[in-house]
């Protein structure tokens, strides 16, 4: 069976909304009526037992897939991967994870894989999801949040992208809690210094649903 067509969602750093996006995005494409798996390869900061809050039970929730249900690999520490595999005795193996998503996501004809932290957080002491995502020849899409320092992180994040030769389908903007001056001329700047045209902002809305009317467009861009 042919390999679905996947997206990287990656973040300039944690707690910038990349679950909330990928969320989004998988309901509208579901609604659309494409078949989207949305995968989870490594959350930490978790027990043994399974939380209706993590990231990777959102996304199953999402997109109402049966498996799998939670993030591939769960590790306790709230820390880099790389250090909280090795914490607990272990490490992650690139070709095992990424043998072991393809076995999952044979029934899709769209794979949504969501990053953990920024794009460059260790998930071995020598790779990074930028090497999970050229397994599957994925395309990017960046999430940043609107404020201070926007720019600088998402043009960062642009660059390695670039360098690692993944393209880039556009870059959402999500509206932080406490906007500040920046708030709302972020994306024009960054469409601006990096030459994609494809920045959107995001207002803030609480459940994922709702932002539906601006995930159309995005949807049209996988």
């Amino acid at each position: 069976m042919p390999r679905p067509p996947t997206v990287l969602i990656t973040g300039t750093d944690t707690g910038v909304g990349k679950t909330w996006v990928a969320c989004a995005l998988a309901g509208a494409l579901r609604r659309a009526g494409r078949a989207v798996a949305a995968v989870k390869p490594v959350e930490t900061g978790y027990g043994d037992e399974a939380a209706p809050m993590e990231d990777g039970a959102r996304l199953a929730g999402a997109t109402g897939q049966r498996e799998p249900t939670r993030a591939l690999r769960r590790f306790r520490a709230p820390v880099a991967p790389a250090l909280a595999a090795e914490l607990e005795g272990g490490a992650i193996d690139l070709d095992d994870l990424a043998a072991e998503i393809e076995s999952l996501t044979g029934h899709a004809d769209l794979l949504l894989l969501e990053g953990t932290g920024g794009l460059l957080v260790p998930f071995g002491w020598d790779w990074t999801v930028v090497d999970l995502a050229q397994v599957f020849e994925a395309t990017a899409l960046v999430v940043a949040s609107d404020r201070l320092d926007g720019i600088n992180h998402t043009l960062l994040t642009l660059g390695a992208l670039d360098f690692a030769g993944l393209r880039v389908a556009g870059v959402l903007l999500n509206t932080p809690p406490r906007p500040d001056a920046t708030t709302g001329s972020n994306a024009a700047a960054i469409a601006r210094l990096s030459g994609i045209d494809r920045v959107r902002s995001i207002p803030r809305v609480h459940d994922p649903n709702e932002a539906s009317p601006w995930l159309a467009e995005v949807s049209g861009w996988l």
